[in-house]
């Protein structure tokens, strides 16, 4: 049963509260038609450019290079091949961390919640940009753990999971600094 869904231009965030007390988050990667069409004519491009490459015995250098571009740009299209990440929080037993790429392939990760001090919102800073993250931290482990691998969604839909994550832990939801 869907409790509550977010969407932005990038992602969707949907809640899912099963009545087995199984508390289930997805972040969904929102998919183009624009890009889609965008993909076609690139990879229509670059089909034209090798057949030109294959059929004319004087390459010219113009056809290379729109032939690599055109490459590059299929290439970078599908760089980030995940459809959606989800958390699935289950109080008695732990978490599983679920990762689904377009492919098919599922890479699933499970943390014991006995095994979980504190889950963190984070705020990443680098020369270029700031996003938000969220991490465990775990008992025995000199690092974090991230939650979220592959996406980076924006703090309105990392907040209920982290509020959710805090109840399950049983770590004190005010002893954190976000407040929102």
């Amino acid at each position: 049963m869907v409790e509550f869904s977010i969407a932005d231009r990038r992602y969707t965030y949907i809640h899912e509260f099963n009545a087995e007390a199984v508390d289930v988050h997805h972040i969904l990667v929102q998919t183009s038609k624009a890009r889609g069409l965008f993909l076609c004519l690139t990879a229509f491009a670059l089909l034209v450019n090798a057949s030109c490459f294959f059929l004319v015995k004087d390459v010219s250098i113009s056809i290379l290079w729109s032939l690599l571009f055109s490459a590059i740009i299929i290439k970078s299209m599908f760089w980030k091949p995940v459809v959606k990440e989800s958390v699935i929080i289950m109080p008695a037993f732990g978490v599983q961390l679920e990762t689904h790429y377009r492919s098919g392939r599922i890479v699933r990760r499970f943390v014991p919640i006995d095994k979980i001090l504190k889950p963190l919102l984070v705020e990443c800073v680098t020369s270029v940009t700031c996003y938000w993250s969220m991490s465990f931290i775990l008992r025995e482990e000199a690092d974090l753990m991230l939650v979220f691998k592959e996406l980076r969604p924006p703090v309105k839909m990392l907040a209920p999971i982290w509020k959710a994550l805090c109840v399950a832990s049983g770590s004190e939801e005010n002893s954190g600094t976000y407040s929102k």
